[in-house]
Parts: C-alpha cells; sequence; structure tokens
C-alpha cells in the first residue's frame, strides 16, 4: 500500500509530509495511525510540528493536531512555518515557547480539555490550557494565560486590573481578549496581522495603553 504521510523525526521537532492528490480524510486516518504505531518512540517529548506537501486550512491544521494529540502522548507545543524546517529552528521554537511554559506552571495550574458551548473556565492564578477555547467561550484569569491549542473565543487576564499580564496561543483569532482594563477586539486598528509568522505562538499584552498581538518571542517573554 501506497504512503501518503510521511513523519521524518529531528531532535526537536517533527516534520509532517503529505501528499497533495489525497483527500485529507483519508490523510487524518494515516496520520492517527502512524502516530499510534510510533507513540512509544515519541514518548511524551515536547516538539514542534512542521506540515508540508499540501496547502492547509486553520480548521484542517487543528483537526491534524487534534488526531496526534488523540493517538500519542507526544506534547505539540508550537506549529512551525513551511521554511522552519531545520533542527536548530525547531530547538529555537520549542525553548521560546517552553520557557513561557515553565515560567506560568511554578505558579499556576493546568487544565486538560477543550472549552465549547459557551463554557466558562476562571482561575484565581496563572493557567496552562491543553486544548482549544471554541468562539463563545470564556477563560478568565487573574494572572497570564497560555493556551496550547487555538483562542477563538475570549479571554481575560489579569482580572484584578493589573495591565502587566498576558495571553499567549498557538493559533490566536480571538473574539475577545482584555488585559488589566484593556481590550482587543478583532478588527482593531493596527491589530491586523500584514506577514503570517514562520512561527506561528502569538502574545497578546499590553502596549502604549492598548492589548496588541505579536509573535512570541524571547525577547518579550524578557519583558515580564
Amino acid at each position: 500500500m501506497k504512503e501518503h504521510v510521511v513523519i521524518k523525526s529531528y531532535q526537536n521537532g517533527i516534520n509532517l509530509i503529505l501528499e497533495e492528490d489525497v483527500s485529507f480524510q483519508d490523510l487524518l486516518r494515516e496520520i492517527g495511525y502512524k502516530f499510534h504505531e510510533s507513540g512509544k518512540f515519541f514518548g511524551n517529548a515536547k516538539m514542534a510540528l512542521s506540515i508540508n506537501g499540501r496547502e492547509l486550512t486553520d480548521e484542517e491544521e487543528r483537526q491534524i493536531l487534534n488526531v496526534i494529540q488523540e493517538n500519542c502522548d507526544v506534547n505539540i507545543i508550537c506549529l512551525m512555518g513551511k521554511d522552519e524546517e531545520t533542527g536548530r529552528n525547531f530547538a529555537r521554537a520549542v525553548r521560546e515557547t517552553e520557557m513561557q511554559l515553565e515560567n506560568t506552571a511554578s505558579e499556576g495550574q493546568f487544565y486538560k480539555g477543550t472549552l465549547k458551548n459557551h463554557q466558562v473556565l476562571e482561575t484565581e492564578s496563572s493557567i496552562v490550557v491543553l486544548g482549544d477555547v471554541y468562539p463563545g467561550s470564556t477563560i478568565i484569569s487573574s494572572k497570564n494565560i497560555i493556551i496550547l491549542g487555538g483562542l477563538y473565543g475570549k479571554a481575560y487576564a489579569g482580572e484584578n486590573g493589573e495591565p502587566n499580564h498576558y495571553v499567549v496561543a498557538l493559533e490566536m483569532e480571538p473574539e475577545k481578549v482584555k488585559i488589566g482594563d484593556f481590550k482587543y477586539k478583532p478588527g482593531d486598528k493596527g491589530n491586523k496581522w500584514s506577514i503570517k509568522p514562520k512561527v506561528r505562538p502569538k502574545i497578546a499584552y499590553v502596549k502604549n495603553e492598548r492589548v496588541v498581538l505579536e509573535p512570541l518571542t524571547k525577547e518579550l517573554l524578557d519583558l515580564f
């Protein structure tokens, strides 16, 4: 049987090469099977993921991430752009994201699951969400929020009124973000992406008395 999915492993990342002229559902089934079979090899390592070979919508990328999560214990902590294929860039992406996770985990909590159907999750501490926040759902923290998935709903950080907090997500397409007393909504002038970053994780924070969304970098992390 011809293989339509090729998995290449680096020290800190996985490069997933997909055949172009195959139905997406067939690819999903093969991805699930291959990660199920190779689950022991990857273990619960923290890895970056690069997907090449065909154009994918954001929803298709989310489905691939969900299938990987369902079939093995590897932690995909960021999704790389097509030109981010080398082991060096995988390591850099993992290191930058992992630093932020370690800082938050030391003072906060984890929530494993997806928020949907207008669910609301509220906490007094920083929180790491292992899943997505769907439209209509809301996550509220008195401190910081990190979402290892997509933010498509609402996120309120610094609910104690402090503006020196942030929201990080692997996919940042929120309905609304509020940090302290400052708010961001899609369509706010000056907050739209003009160039899609190579590494998808983004951070929302207060800059010049407004909430801005920018690519997650070590330089930004050092501000907090």
